[in-house]
C-alpha cells in the first residue's frame, strides 16, 4: 500500500472519528473546537497524519477567529489513546501563531490526577507561548456549562455516564476508586505504588 493511500485512509479515520469537530461557541463568543481524546487512535496515527490533517482541515476555519479548545479527555488510556510527549509538542510547535494568537481559552474536562500531575509537573515549560495560562480544569459538566453554551455542544453519551459515576464516587477524580462497573465502591488496585509524580502515565 503506498504511503499517500496510507495517509488517505488516516486522514479518513480521524474524519469519521470526528475526533475534532467545530462547533458551538463558549459564553464570550469563542468558536469552539472540541477534541474528544478517547476516539484518538493514538497507535494507529503518526504525528505527520495528525499535523497534515490539522493543517488542512482544522486550521484554515480557525486562523482569523477567536476560539477555545473543549478538550474531553475522559475514557483517555496512555497505550490507546496518548502519542506521546515527543508528538505531542511536535504537533504543538506546528500550530500557526495566527491560530495561536486567537486560541482563548483550553476547557480541559475530566482530566484526572494523572494529567493534572503532568501539566503541573512539566507544563509551564512544554506548552510556552502562555498556553498553560489559559487552561480551565472542569471536573464536572456543570462546571462546563459555567463557561460554554449548553444547548450548542454535543456531549456523547459516554461522557454524561462518567460524569454521573463520578458525582456519587468522587474519589474517582483522585484515582483512589476503581472506575470498573463491577467494582463499585471497592478502592483500586491498578497500581497504588507508583508515584504519583511518574509521568509514564497521561490517563
Amino acid at each position: 500500500m503506498s504511503t499517500d493511500h496510507t495517509v488517505f485512509d488516516s486522514e479518513h479515520l480521524i474524519e469519521k472519528l470526528q475526533i475534532f469537530r467545530i462547533h458551538g461557541k463558549d459564553k464570550h463568543g469563542n468558536k469552539i473546537l472540541r477534541i474528544i481524546g478517547k476516539f484518538l487512535p493514538a497507535r494507529n496515527l503518526s504525528a505527520q497524519v495528525l499535523k497534515k490533517y490539522l493543517e488542512e482541515r482544522v486550521y484554515p476555519r480557525l486562523a482569523k477567529k477567536r476560539f477555545a479548545i473543549l478538550y474531553i479527555h475522559t475514557g483517555v488510556q496512555r497505550s490507546e489513546n496518548f502519542v506521546g510527549i515527543s508528538a505531542l509538542r511536535s504537533i504543538y510547535d506546528a500550530i500557526p501563531s495566527n491560530v495561536k494568537e486567537n486560541l482563548k481559552a483550553v476547557y480541559f474536562v475530566h482530566p484526572g490526577l494523572q494529567a493534572r500531575l503532568f501539566l503541573a509537573t512539566v507544563g509551564r515549560l512544554f506548552f510556552h507561548g502562555g498556553l498553560y495560562g489559559k487552561l480551565r480544569y472542569v471536573s464536572r459538566l456543570d462546571y462546563l456549562w459555567e463557561h460554554v453554551r449548553r444547548n450548542e455542544i454535543e456531549i456523547p453519551e459516554f461522557v454524561i455516564d462518567h460524569d454521573e459515576d463520578l458525582e456519587f464516587r468522587p474519589m474517582m477524580d483522585y484515582g483512589l476508586e476503581s472506575d470498573h462497573p463491577r467494582v463499585y465502591g471497592a478502592p483500586s488496585l491498578d497500581s497504588p505504588a507508583v508515584s504519583m509524580y511518574s509521568m509514564r502515565c497521561i490517563s
